[in-house]
C-alpha cells in the first residue's frame, strides 16, 4: 500500500513545497515500481507457504489483494519511468 501511497504524495509535496520539482516526484513516483515488484514477490511467497500448509493458515484474500495491489503500483512505476525517460530523450535533443 505504501507503493500506491507514493506517487500521489510526490505529487502533493512538488504542487506544495518550493524544494521539490515536479521531476523529483517523478522519480519518487517511479521507485513505486520496485515496490510493487517487493509486493508481488511477497504475494508470490505467501502463496506459496498457503499452498505448502494446504490452506490452513487461511490468508488467500490477503495473497490476492497484495498481488492486485503491487501489480497496478508496479504499472504505475513502469508509466512515470517511461514518461521520465521520455522527458530526458526531449531535454536532450529539444
Amino acid at each position: 500500500m505504501l507503493a500506491l501511497a507514493v506517487p500521489p504524495l510526490a505529487f502533493f509535496a512538488a504542487r506544495r513545497y518550493e524544494q521539490v520539482t515536479l521531476f523529483q516526484a517523478a522519480v519518487a513516483t517511479a521507485a513505486s515500481a520496485v515496490l510493487g515488484l517487493c509486493a508481488v514477490l511477497l504475494a508470490r511467497r505467501g502463496r506459496r507457504n498457503i499452498e505448502r500448509t494446504l490452506g490452513r493458515k487461511g490468508g488467500e484474500g490477503a495473497v490476492r489483494v497484495g498481488r492486485l495491489l503491487g501489480a497496478i503500483a508496479f504499472c504505475i512505476g513502469l508509466t512515470a519511468a517511461l514518461a521520465l525517460g521520455v522527458f530526458g530523450l526531449l531535454n536532450l535533443f529539444g
